[in-house]
């Protein structure tokens, strides 16, 4: 075994030392050095910062840099890059490659040596938040936030049970273009008009590339527009597509599909099931409610619970939620069930702190932050609604836009998109004349033209154009498709 007390200069008097193993470190360094197709058999995602030795994470890094090249890895190819590495000098120099080559006993364990340098990587994570958390808890000043602090804690201790901590926080150009090149692949794959996940309608994945990870939506409309029902059409699109992807073997990451989180603060969870329960067997939501079906019609929705009983749609309906209480939920449910999308009806019926309780807008402004880091720390998009101001109702054209947000100029600021759902024959009904007269054959024709139709106003795309997309509603059955081909999801997975 190479020698290795004189690595790491730590005090070996203090009464509590860092979990380390600076042995397996050297001996799984060896085993690479040895065999390089030892890395291969490794499973977990091994960092240059998950070992305790800052030398042999230096080395660490350069074996991955070579073998990405395609290089092989031994003492000899290694030894140029550590011909001025100040701690190598003081082990002898790049002979201590050798050294590491010197027992071989590490190829044996490989898989064992690095699993635990990276157990023993969590534990000093641990380690540092709990060491935050109790310093941070000491702190008996005036400005302390005691609510801020658990957030910040469960957000640290979630970090740590993912296998981040610290160490993830920082990512070289070379990973974040590798990520990025494996966006464009996934949606050249798909015909070029998808590389995030899917909304299951052709025009929107076509106009914004689907939903994308980190990405904040906000889909906003005036009461009666039907954003929930696109909201809910989306949600149900996404987890379907999920499971006909795991059924045609298809890999995760290389899907367009995903498992939903639905936080719904309006309606109850068995009324979102009616809405989605209508649309898949196609007998109208209010007769469903009423009881107002014939046997063949309760068979046909017996029929669609059926298919839908495994769909990954998970749906929270706690009433006045904050924005704290939906980020830890929301984190609790990507690490039990691996979740890949949030859809959260609506942003305005979220509660943010009791410190921002006494100004409205400063409360709308923290939770549209919140719903954007949340985004961010879990990488999956997040689709927020929002009401619209009344604004709208005081001006001949209701078309909406961006001012028309409602309380809060932060959530336009926050959003990656924001997306608005419009209905002209919402608004025309109200302006029906009287029958026989002319006016009226100049309403119907109208009418005629544009009932069943609305459209996706895409007013901000950070990442792309604005525009708009036209869409058919069923309104019976809250079910909105293409208008062009009338098709409900994407046509592979029809």
């Amino acid at each position: 075994m190479a020698e290795l007390i004189r690595l790491a200069a730590a005090n070996e008097a203090e009464p509590q030392r860092l979990p380390r193993n600076i042995e397996a470190e050297a001996a799984f360094l060896g085993a690479i050095l040895i065999d390089n197709r030892v890395i291969e058999d490794v499973s977990i995602k091994l960092q240059p910062d998950h070992f305790f030795e800052p030398l042999h994470g230096r080395i660490f890094e350069q074996i991955l840099r070579l073998i990405d090249r395609n290089m092989l890895v031994t003492p000899v190819t290694l030894k140029p890059f550590f011909e001025a590495d100040e701690s190598m000098r003081e082990l002898g120099g790049p002979g201590y490659l050798i050294k590491l080559t010197a027992d071989g006993a590490g190829l044996i364990g490989a898989r064992d040596f690095a699993q635990q340098i990276y157990d023993l990587a969590l534990l000093r994570e641990l380690v540092t938040v709990g060491r935050t958390l109790v310093d941070n808890a000491l702190d008996t000043s005036e400005s302390v936030d005691p609510k801020g602090q658990i957030e910040a804690a469960e957000s640290a201790l979630y970090k740590v049970a993912e296998g981040e901590g610290e160490t993830g926080s920082m990512k070289s150009f070379l990973t974040a273009s590798t990520e990025a090149i494996r966006n464009v692949e996934k949606a050249l794959n798909s015909g070029g008009s998808l590389s995030g996940i899917t909304t299951g309608l052709n025009s929107i994945n076509a106009k914004c590339g689907g939903l994308h990870n980190s990405d904040l939506v906000i889909l906003a409309g005036r009461p009666g527009m039907g954003k929930t029902s696109l909201a809910t059409n989306i949600a149900f699109n996404a987890a379907r597509r999920w499971v006909r992807e795991r059924e045609d073997g298809i890999e995760e990451s290389k899907g367009a599909g995903a498992k939903v989180a639905f936080f719904s603060l309006e309606m109850s969870a068995d009324q979102l099931a009616t809405r989605i329960l209508a649309e898949q067997s196609g007998i109208s939501s209010e007769l469903l409610r009423m009881g107002k079906i014939s046997r063949d019609d309760f068979r046909e929705l017996s029929r669609a619970s059926r298919e839908l009983q495994d769909l990954p749609l998970f749906i929270d309906d706690t009433p006045a939620l904050t924005i704290a209480a939906l980020r830890t939920r929301a984190r609790r449910l990507q690490r039990r069930h691996g979740i890949g999308l949030i859809v959260v009806d609506y942003l305005q019926l979220l509660q943010g702190s009791s410190r921002a309780n006494d100004n409205r807008v400063n409360e709308i402004s923290e939770i549209s932050r919140g719903l954007k880091t949340l985004a961010k720390e879990l990488s999956i998009p997040v689709v927020a609604l929002s009401q619209l101001s009344r604004a709208v109702e005081q001006r001949e054209d209701k078309t909406p836009m961006l001012s028309d947000l409602r309380e809060s100029g932060s959530i336009e600021q926050d959003a990656d998109m924001v997306w608005f759902v419009y209905r002209e024959d919402y608004y025309e009904l109200m302006k029906k004349p009287d029958e026989g007269t002319p006016a009226f054959e100049a309403w119907n024709e109208k009418m005629e033209r544009i009932h069943g139709v609305a459209e996706l106003i895409i007013s901000k795309q950070r990442h792309g154009s604005t525009g708009r997309v036209r869409m058919k509603f069923e309104a019976k059955i809250t079910r909105f498709s293409d208008l062009a081909d009338d098709q409900y999801a994407d046509a592979r997975y029809d």
